[in-house]
């Protein structure tokens, strides 16, 4: 089975082991301009031995020349950026400090020159006291945003470490179950039935692969449904006609990402806890649907009038695995519920449509 990385613009973030955000984004360039514009409403009103109509007067010529500097110093970040992953955080540091000075001290210069030159040409301790003070400006706004810049980023790397670890930990639960289950189903073949054994191997083998995919990794929804699939034959070798299965999938599209093993535990608890007690077995019904770029799968099957308490436990233990993996995935935007009553037992799942990059667009 082929497996994808997570094409999600957040996971592209997070892989990047620059500390500075992105300044070619537009949220971000959204961000500067408002920081930016309260930096310029502060300095205009910090003077108080200035009116304050006249402190107010003055707001516009500061945020006029505070918005140069902030989106002249993205600028030059933004075109920097690919150049700048290379390098060490500490000269990633230095090489940003200096461009905000950089741009600081041009920006001032053109000011200068432009506006206060014609009024105090013969005064160049003003101009000096006005460089340096905008320098000085700079040197504090700009010394504490970068620390935080890189604080976030450890911060980040550090809460993706944890996730990861924490999904690994969630997946490897539940290797051990399927695959012992289905290993008993070929031993009991291996003798009465060799071929049908041989088969169900090669379809182990294919799950086996499956369970050892990183939890970092996504895969189709279109592999997922075909991991399922292989699981089912194993488990129709040893239930027969016992166990039919309803798949009604024609409004998903195969191609969005998903976690790998997030449909057949609940497909082997539909058997385990559905199929296997009752004599005539039954059907399991598999659907799902696209709705406000959310989707969700449904899986319905029957169960026994009298439910054994070991297996119940089982099947609740499954069910938290999968809703903590879930959780760490997408947070409140996906979830598992279910839903019983004296004949039926119904599990919904409903998580984020993340697209690949691969889909055609007939999809």
């Amino acid at each position: 089975m082929k497996t994808q990385e997570p094409l999600t613009p957040a996971a592209k973030a997070d892989d990047d082991p620059l500390f500075l955000p992105d300044f070619c984004a537009i949220r971000m360039v959204f961000v500067v301009v408002i920081v930016a514009e309260l930096a310029a409403f502060v300095l205009a009103l910090a003077p108080l031995n200035l009116p304050l109509t006249e402190r107010l007067n003055n707001l516009g010529t500061i945020s006029f020349f505070v918005q140069w500097c902030a989106l002249a110093a993205s600028a030059l970040l933004c075109l920097s950026r690919r150049w700048l992953r290379g390098h060490s955080t500490a000269l990633v540091s230095l090489f940003s400090f200096c461009i905000i000075l950089g741009v600081i001290t041009m920006v001032s210069e053109g000011a200068w020159y432009f506006f206060h030159r014609p009024f105090f040409a013969a005064d160049n301790s003003w101009h000096t006291s006005f460089l340096l003070r905008n320098l000085l400006i700079g040197i504090i706004i700009s010394g504490p945003l970068l620390r935080y810049f890189y604080i976030q980023h450890q911060w980040r790397l550090k809460i993706r470490t944890e996730s990861q670890a924490r999904l690994q930990a969630l997946q490897s639960r539940i290797r051990p179950h399927f695959l012992f289950n289905s290993m008993n189903t070929i031993a009991s073949l291996t003798r009465t039935q060799p071929g049908k054994a041989e088969m169900a191997t090669e379809n182990l083998a294919d799950l086996f692969r499956a369970s050892l995919i990183d939890s970092r990794q996504y895969q189709t929804l279109e592999e997922e449904f075909e991991l399922c699939r292989r699981y089912l034959e194993i488990e129709t070798l040893r239930l027969g006609d016992r166990l039919q299965i309803n798949w009604q999938l024609a409004d998903l599209p195969l191609q969005a990402l998903v976690p790998p093993l997030l449909l057949q535990p609940l497909l082997e608890n539909a058997i385990y806890h559905g199929i296997e007690p009752l004599t005539e077995g039954g059907c399991i019904n598999i659907s799902g649907q696209l709705s406000n770029q959310h989707l969700q799968i449904v899986i319905d099957n029957p169960v026994p009038l009298t439910r054994n308490g070991n297996k119940s436990r089982g099947n609740q233990i499954a069910l938290e695995n999968i809703r903590e993996r879930l959780h760490t995935l997408y947070g409140a935007r996906a979830g598992l519920e279910t839903e019983q009553n004296e004949q039926r037992y119904r599990t919904r799942l409903f998580f984020p449509y993340i697209k690949n990059q691969n889909e055609h667009p007939h999809h």
